[in-house]
């Protein structure tokens, strides 16, 4: 839900703050960036600390942070928060997944309990965009980040009542140098590539010392888990073909889809003309399609199989991304809003890759699944719209400049229009000028049909592998 309600605010946001595309990408990226460095360490800790106590934890965390957002006046201020938030998503997401792995012992039952996590998700991200355009309607953006704090007061409760405590018994040593290798090698890896993205170009001397850098301190971690008898992750779960597979499909998945996404909520805002609340009811589908999706999955898996089901799942999506980039003409609403109902059925398959996982995996190394699992959900996120967000942003900012719209407006905001579609329209309303706000629309348009395309393809890429990697006849409902 706190994701969508930020695409759905993302827009009077950038009006108000004017950030550049690197700020909005980092307002964006850095929540991902923050989470994926600290899931490994956050649940190997939770092993060792206890998983309840953890989650209580970063529930805190989180709704604090989004009560600072009552003291953010500038762009700064709000990467610093969302930073914050990442913390706490770290001590939170990889919790659930093991807690749900632990507690339910049958696999049929876990398999079930599952699909409902990712029921849940999908119905919070159908409630983030109504909320977040029933808040923005009324008040200011700083709504979409207060609105956290009673749904994490109420999460505590809830955890302390019902949730049981539960801790590995013989977790081993706590590896601290592993936990620095990959907390400084993502990070340095992600920065890398977000460089490159932005200057579209490998030339750039501090992104690639950064990178090969990184690439050698993730490789150290790798090496260093292997070798251990007690490894900060486990990585031999890679062995098993049913682990691997989910992890590709999540990976894969959100490496086409998050830019795809963040594009697809401005476009219809700030090209279409919606309201915050109208966005909100047109990015309904995806969200109400991902959850019934979701709990269709295991019965559906059970009849014919859970890698045709994923990876079945994984293409319908693709084919709803390559329906965005490629019809022909204007891009309508209505192929926008049928495209979004394909991705969100295609992305609920994705019950099925999380079944996947914790049926891969045994119940010891729960914490470890789930902290995989979190991480390539939220590194494929950084990915995509690290590449893909700013292969886009590099595609409507010449497009912009080559229409002529610009050359009215001085260097100061002509520079704020090429550096943000939100910034443009604004600018255009500011000054008068209508055909900077409809050139700008246009080159949005056509960024976010290639990223369409692109994702789309790499979706389809990404459901043969899952369907070659999975084994035949694996059945997430019964027991190991």
């Amino acid at each position: 839900m706190d994701m969508t309600i930020l695409n759905i605010a993302l827009p009077e946001m950038a009006a108000e703050l004017h950030p550049s595309s690197d700020q909005q990408l980092w307002i964006i990226d850095v929540y991902s960036l923050v989470l994926v460095g600290l899931l490994v360490s956050f649940a190997a800790i939770a092993d060792r600390w206890g998983r309840k106590r953890m989650l209580m934890t970063g529930y805190t965390i989180f709704g604090t942070a989004s009560m600072l957002v009552l003291f953010a006046t500038s762009t700064e201020s709000v990467i610093a928060i969302r930073a914050l938030l990442g913390v706490g998503g770290a001590m939170i997401m990889p919790i659930t997944l093991s807690l749900i792995r632990v507690i339910f012992t049958d696999a049929r039952e876990r398999a079930t309990a599952l699909s409902i996590w990712a029921a849940v998700s999908g119905l919070g991200a159908a409630v983030g965009p109504l909320n977040g355009g029933v808040l923005l309607e009324h008040f200011s953006w700083h709504s979409a980040f207060l609105i956290n704090v009673p749904l994490m007061v109420a999460a505590i409760i809830a955890g302390i009542i019902i949730l049981p405590e539960s801790r590995v018994a013989n977790p081993g040593r706590w590896d601290a140098l592993a936990a620095l290798l990959s907390l400084a090698g993502m990070t340095l890896l992600v920065w890398a590539i977000k460089s490159f993205g932005k200057a579209a170009s490998l030339a750039v001397p501090e992104a690639l010392i950064a990178f090969t850098v990184g690439a050698a301190l993730m490789s150290w971690f790798v090496v260093r888990c292997l070798r251990s008898d007690a490894p900060l992750l486990e990585l031999r779960l890679f062995h098993n073909r049913e682990f691997s597979a989910g992890i590709l499909a999540a990976l894969g998945s959100m490496f086409a889809m998050a830019a795809a996404l963040l594009l697809v909520a401005q476009w219809i805002q700030l090209v279409d003309g919606a309201s915050p609340i109208e966005a909100g009811i047109r990015l309904f589908p995806i969200a109400i399609a991902s959850a019934a999706t979701s709990l269709i999955a295991p019965p559906l898996a059970r009849l014919i199989g859970a890698r045709t089901v994923l990876a079945g799942g994984v293409g319908v999506a693709g084919i709803g991304m390559l329906l965005i980039g490629l019809q022909p003409g204007t891009l309508t609403t209505a192929t926008v809003i049928i495209a979004l109902s394909l991705i969100g059925a295609g992305g609920g398959s994705l019950a099925s890759g999380s079944a996947m996982i914790m049926h891969g995996s045994p119940a010891h190394k729960a914490g470890n699944a789930g902290a995989m699992e979190e991480t390539s959900y939220e590194l494929g996120a950084v990915l995509g719209i690290a590449i893909l967000g700013s292969t886009s942003a590099l595609i409507y900012r010449a497009q912009l400049v080559a229409s002529g719209a610009l050359d009215s407006l001085d260097e100061t905001l002509a520079g704020q229009a090429e550096s943000s579609l939100g910034a443009a329209v604004s600018i255009a309303e500011e000054t008068g000028l209508p055909q900077v706000a409809h050139e700008a629309g246009i080159a949005f348009t056509h960024s976010l049909q290639v990223t369409g395309i692109a994702g789309g393809i790499t979706m389809l890429v990404v459901a043969a592998s899952v369907f070659a990697l999975t084994p035949r006849g694996t059945d997430v409902s019964a027991g190991h």
